[in-house]
């Protein structure tokens, strides 16, 4: 394969560390943006090199500052665009505003769909992205949307490198029950929920624990960790009611506000979050464990630009490939990509 067809990978200033280790297992270099600000605060980009014809993946997730951060892939979308890239695909490893996915209350917007529009509107042709806050996001989306799962990444940590006896999974809540199920399947475990009732958006209360859990030890797994009041005070109904050891695995460790002092005081035992989300060292504490997902985004770039199923990385016997010299040398058929109207 020549130099012209691989794919370019650039990045924005959310998560750079994560780009890179991307780049390293795909055995290309990043990019080269020119990613700033005016002196006023507006976004500055420029595209350094020539992208015509390229297939281009923006490698973006919408962490702290989200705003900030939402503009970047914004304005980057339109400069490969208006550039002549061939086809664009939008890497969001952490998908923001996803929690307002419908209107729950009157008088409020679905932020979700809302950037879904903006995302497509700037000219992305597609979207890869993993543990969406809801699934049916991805019905908001009129172009081609990936999404990926932690699963696998957390399932090999609990069952090859930290594997915990009389293992029960529990949903912090009714919507994540699908999700917990899915664990407890691949891990061979029990099943149990926490009923709760949320008293404001950053306080809940503890109703019930539906399953055994005494004498157990527990997983909590949720897709999003923010201000960890529900995975607190869920750890702290679990250990009341006479489990033993409180494990999370959390795709997306947000971790804001008041998260770190409520972790550091709580029953948890370990929480264990993927590097979607750059954590700032201020906010890391020992009993948190990051484990990387760049294998499982490098393999999926991989079969996006190789036009090569993706849907093997959702089969739970799926393992990161041990690194190859030609990442690309799979590739079958070029891309026929044509930009949506």
């Amino acid at each position: 394969m020549t130099h012209d067809d691989l794919p370019i990978i650039f990045t924005g200033n959310a998560h750079p560390a994560f780009a890179q280790e991307i780049a390293r297992k795909l055995k290309v270099s990043l990019g080269q943006a020119l990613v700033g600000r005016f002196s006023e605060g507006e976004i500055r980009v420029k595209i350094k090199q020539n992208v015509r014809g390229r297939d281009v993946f923006v490698i973006q997730p919408t962490s702290p500052p989200v705003n900030d951060h939402l503009m970047e892939l914004l304005i980057m979308i339109d400069a490969l665009r208006r550039a002549s890239a061939r086809r664009i695909t939008a890497v969001l490893p952490y998908y923001g505003y996803a929690r307002q996915d419908r209107k729950d209350q009157p008088r409020v917007p679905i932020t979700a769909k809302l950037v879904a529009n903006l995302i497509t509107v700037a000219g992305a042709d597609r979207v890869l992205t993993m543990d969406l806050h809801a699934g049916q996001i991805q019905g908001f989306f009129d172009i081609p949307l990936d999404h990926l799962f932690a699963l696998n990444i957390f399932a090999d940590y609990f069952l090859k490198t930290k594997v915990i006896p009389d293992l029960v999974v529990v949903s912090p809540d009714v919507g994540g029950i699908k999700m917990a199920r899915a664990y407890a399947k691949r891990l061979k475990a029990a099943l149990a929920m926490v009923d709760k009732r949320r008293v404001s958006h950053e306080e809940i209360e503890v109703m019930d624990i539906m399953g055994e859990v005494d004498g157990k030890n527990v997983l909590i797994v949720d897709d999003l960790i923010s201000t960890a009041g529900s995975i607190v005070e869920g750890a702290k109904a679990l250990k009341a009611a006479g489990a033993r050891q409180v494990y999370a695995a959390i795709a997306h460790p947000v971790l804001s506000g008041p998260a770190r002092e409520r972790l550091a005081d709580s029953p948890l035992t370990e929480l264990v979050v993927t590097n979607s989300i750059p954590i700032p060292p201020e906010r890391l504490l020992p009993k948190i464990k990051v484990l990387s997902v760049a294998g499982l985004f490098a393999e999926a770039i991989r079969r996006i630009h190789c036009e090569e199923s993706v849907s093997v990385l959702f089969n739970h016997q799926w393992e990161e490939p041990v690194a190859k010299e030609e990442p690309f040398v799979k590739r079958r058929k070029p891309i026929h990509a044509q930009r949506h109207s």
